[in-house]
């Protein structure tokens, strides 16, 4: 184990060129503790806000073999990350751009085999991993719940944003999962951020996070910062059947505005870690 640690301490030196390591790539997980709470709809809102300030965004689909933000754009990926393991496609071809400014990178189920791998596709893989330094933020859409590879996500990112809404069980399973990154990822290093949607009223939304962020300090002794929250917004279901984001749909929408301002709140905090996609490949490849 420690020899294959050292190939890819080797690996990870060698690789980036100078116009890469001078590259700040901010890498955020949006998870969530159970489905239906509106993550995979943050994620893309979210990229496209980011993409309105200038950044250059990705949404990354690590949703196990439900890409779910595809279909919210209205797009089939022809190529995923399994053909990029495979040698099949490079990881630049894969890469999908989009008429809203920011870039997919098709999931699929190719992330179920890359604790698989052997040593040739590993090494291959996190070569490709690379070509994603072009970017200034990558955000990483993760599956509903709590898994390994959720947890690997969550333990790669520079912030990790939870979501829940005022339901009692989407409260009770966002502090769910935060207990279990609190408990489970080792020298957690990140800006771990909450968000409450679909909320009535700026008072709900901070009443939920207070409940959430109280109980994670005192039992966890976990810092959570409250991000903000997105409103209750039939816009946004009205996008979700016309496969068109909300945030393009109605600019000026309660919801719409509401991600706005959670972007302008990310960006006042700074970096836990800027190393970027370097500390994503160190992160997900760390129990090899």
């Amino acid at each position: 184990m420690e020899d294959q640690a050292q190939k890819l301490r080797e690996l990870m030196s060698a690789k980036p060129q100078p116009q890469q390591a001078a590259k700040k790539t901010r890498v955020i997980t949006v998870a969530s503790g159970k489905g239906g709470v509106g993550k995979t709809n943050l994620s893309v809102n979210l990229a496209i806000a980011y993409a309105r300030t200038g950044k250059r965004v990705m949404v990354m689909d690590a949703d196990l073999g439900l890409a779910n933000v595809n279909i919210m754009l209205n797009m089939i990926p022809k190529y995923n990350l399994y053909h990029v393991i495979r040698k099949q496609k490079s990881m630049r071809d894969i890469i999908l751009d989009t008429e809203y400014g920011i870039q997919i990178l098709a999931g699929a189920s190719g992330f179920s085999k890359i604790a698989n791998l052997n040593e040739e596709e590993r090494q291959n893989f996190i070569s490709e991993l690379y070509a994603l330094t072009n970017v200034d933020i990558i955000i990483i859409d993760t599956s509903a719940g709590v898994s390994n590879n959720v947890l690997s996500f969550v333990a790669a990112a520079d912030d990790a944003i939870i979501i829940t809404t005022p339901e009692p069980t989407a409260i009770t399973d966002a502090y769910g999962i935060i207990k279990i990154i609190a408990t489970e990822v080792e020298n957690l290093n990140i800006g771990l951020k909450l968000v409450v949607n679909r909320v009535k009223t700026v008072t709900e939304g901070r009443k939920v996070a207070e409940r959430i962020i109280n109980i994670s300090g005192q039992f966890l002794n976990l810092k959570v910062e409250y991000l903000g929250c997105i409103y209750e917004d039939p816009i946004v279901q009205q996008s979700v059947l016309r496969q068109r984001p909300f945030i393009v749909q109605d600019p000026k929408s309660k919801a719409a505005i509401s991600v706005q301002h959670l972007v302008n709140r990310i960006e006042k905090t700074e970096f836990v870690d800027d190393r970027g996609i370097s500390r994503l490949i160190k992160k997900l490849f760390s129990k090899e």
